[in-house]
């Protein structure tokens, strides 16, 4: 692979490992031994097993291997592991990073499974977490610590879509030797410049636009060739988070279309969110590729374009919302996002359920708020489906 190639075409190309068959589909090395020539080969690979040698799938597998040097060649990164689940990516960067009586400061705006990792999990073993406004670049500063370990934030928050700075967060943190760990999904590798603004650690769950298609679970976690192979693999290899070698085919079949489907989402996205911003009904609509959004600038110069999913917060409340979703005949109730179909989620009664009132109106989910993920659909049909489910809600409420 040539590193002068554009993202577009690392996407198809990178990674590529063919056997002396000469498939031109990745093969799926479906396998989790392998085989040695002798006692004296396998005795030398466990103690140093070569760029092109394998253990043990746990350990690494030829079509992981294919997926993690893929997705690293688009993100710009040295190295990559591919991990089960996005979870699995979020629990393994931040516990092979931590110790008991480290520090962690991390944006409250948070999925709920990453606040239970650090609250309850990590928090249970002794590590010590503050909490900020991701957006407040001096509550980072005030929370920063000579002895922070970490920081932790999405980019671009669930379900509220707020923007952080990362260059920002990334250079306060950095002054502390701190690392910056950043979940990244709402970007997504096609708008993704993380790493070159700052972040030593990024982590996607691949079940989103990756995959794109609904059909597996997935992670990876992406940083310097020292991290990944020094301090992550170890962990991940003795814990068994590690991706299944169909998985990884799956997701690099995924990364083939991403960059066009992810484009196309994002245009349609904009177009609804320009449509609906002063519908009548709606209290808001939050995207950040609208000029109204409140980091609306630091999400162009950061991303470049607004991503693939919005939200809309329906005046009403908890009736609109349900009456809202029920009447839709295009997009699907589902919890999951980045899709080619379009998904619609409730999250104050499902992703974020679990949040206590108080947290959940600091964050801005209201009962009213619906997270809507674009998909490829025809960009007019979404428009005139959105339509009519408003014009039930407004009817149910009226």
């Amino acid at each position: 692979m040539d590193d002068d190639w554009n993202a577009r075409t690392k996407a198809v190309h990178g990674g590529i490992r063919r056997s002396q068959y000469g498939e031109l589909s990745e093969a799926i090395f479906l396998t989790q031994g392998f085989v040695y020539d002798s006692a004296e080969a396998a005795e030398a690979r466990f103690v140093s097993a070569g760029e092109d040698e394998f253990i043990y799938a746990r350990y690494g597998n030829p079509t992981v291997r294919m997926f993690e040097e893929r997705i690293a060649a688009i993100e710009g990164a040295e190295d990559a592991f591919a991990t089960a689940s996005g979870m699995a990516a979020v629990n393994g960067a931040l516990s092979a990073l931590l110790k008991a009586g480290d520090h962690v400061v991390a944006a409250r705006a948070l999925f709920g499974s990453c606040l239970y990792v650090l609250e309850d999990v990590l928090g249970r073993y002794g590590v010590e977490i503050t909490f900020v406004d991701g957006t407040d670049l001096e509550q980072w500063r005030a929370a920063l610590r000579p002895d922070t370990r970490a920081v932790f934030f999405e980019s671009v928050s669930n379900p509220t879509l707020e923007v952080i700075d990362i260059a920002a967060v990334s250079a306060l943190a950095h002054a502390v030797g701190a690392t910056v760990v950043v979940d990244n999904v709402f970007a997504t590798p096609v708008f993704s410049d993380a790493i070159a603004q700052g972040a030593d650690v990024v982590v996607y769950s691949a079940t989103k636009h990756i995959d794109g298609q609904g059909r597996t679970l997935g992670g990876v976690i992406l940083g310097r060739r020292e991290f990944i192979r020094k301090t992550l693999e170890p962990y991940m290899k003795h814990t068994g988070g590690a991706m299944s070698p169909f998985t990884a085919w799956v997701m690099l079949k995924g990364l083939e279309t991403m960059d066009l489907r992810v484009r196309a989402q994002a245009a349609s996205a904009l177009a609804i969110a320009e449509t609906f911003q002063a519908e009548a009904g709606l209290e808001r609509v939050i995207y950040p590729g609208l000029a109204n959004h409140a980091q609306h600038d630091l999400c162009t110069a950061q991303m470049g374009q607004g991503g693939t999913v919005l939200a809309l917060d329906l005046a009403g409340g908890k009736p609109a919302a349900f009456a809202f979703l029920n009447a839709l005949r295009i997009a699907a109730i589902s919890n999951n996002l980045g899709d080619a179909k379009t998904i619609v989620t409730h999250p104050a009664t499902t992703t974020h359920q679990r949040l206590p009132d108080a947290d959940k109106q600091r964050l801005g989910i209201t009962p009213g708020l619906v997270r809507l993920s674009v998909g490829i659909e025809d960009r007019a049909d979404l428009i005139g489906d959105i339509r009519q489910a408003l014009d039930v809600a407004r009817g149910n409420i009226a």
